[in-house]
């Protein structure tokens, strides 16, 4: 048992300590586009552009993998992380990530147990999965879904997690006939 404390402190101190460097925006994001609303503006401009990734996944994954999660939240994660993790770590970075108005997280890392992020395959097809997505959980009046790391959000909660993953997600991804 004291094994397992000190695990959990250490995981604590350290989403503490690593917390304290995710606090920027993404260059050109305004505070006012951390919204649903926001989020889908940004969604239609990139549509009408061949876009690509910096590094990491291709555009249409980036998307498809938003949606995956916006999706969850209604319907169920696959997987979640152990109850331990998803009321201490979790939270914390969650209101930490909160807190700045901005997540800095793995940009390659799967949703666990979430399905392979090839359909759709084309990036406009996976944009509008996303928007759709978007549509459904502005609209979602029931019970939502605990989030596999951070645990039972509120809806305004969710909204902002969902907001901030898109923009993290954004920072590569480029319109194609523009430089990095």
């Amino acid at each position: 048992m004291q094994r397992r404390t000190v695990l959990k402190g250490a995981a604590v101190g350290g989403a503490v300590v690593l917390g304290a460097g995710f606090w920027a925006l993404p260059t050109g994001v305004a505070p006012a586009a951390l919204t649903l609303d926001g989020a889908q503006q940004a969604l239609v401009a990139l549509a009408s552009h061949e876009l690509t990734s910096l590094k990491g996944w291709s555009p249409s994954e980036v998307f498809n993998h938003c949606a995956q999660s916006v999706e969850y939240s209604m319907d169920g994660y696959p997987q979640l992380k152990p109850a331990w993790f998803r009321h201490s770590v979790g939270p914390l970075a969650f209101s930490v990530f909160s807190a700045r108005g901005a997540m800095r997280h793995p940009l390659d890392e799967v949703i666990p147990g979430a399905a392979p992020l090839v359909e759709p395959a084309s990036t406009v097809a996976a944009i509008a999965r996303l928007q759709a997505a978007l549509v459904r959980f502005a609209a979602h009046t029931g019970e939502l879904q605990p989030h596999f790391a951070y645990g039972a959000l509120s809806h305004a909660e969710y909204t902002q997690a969902h907001v901030l993953h898109l923009y993290n997600h954004l920072s590569l991804i480029r319109v194609a006939d523009q430089s990095a």
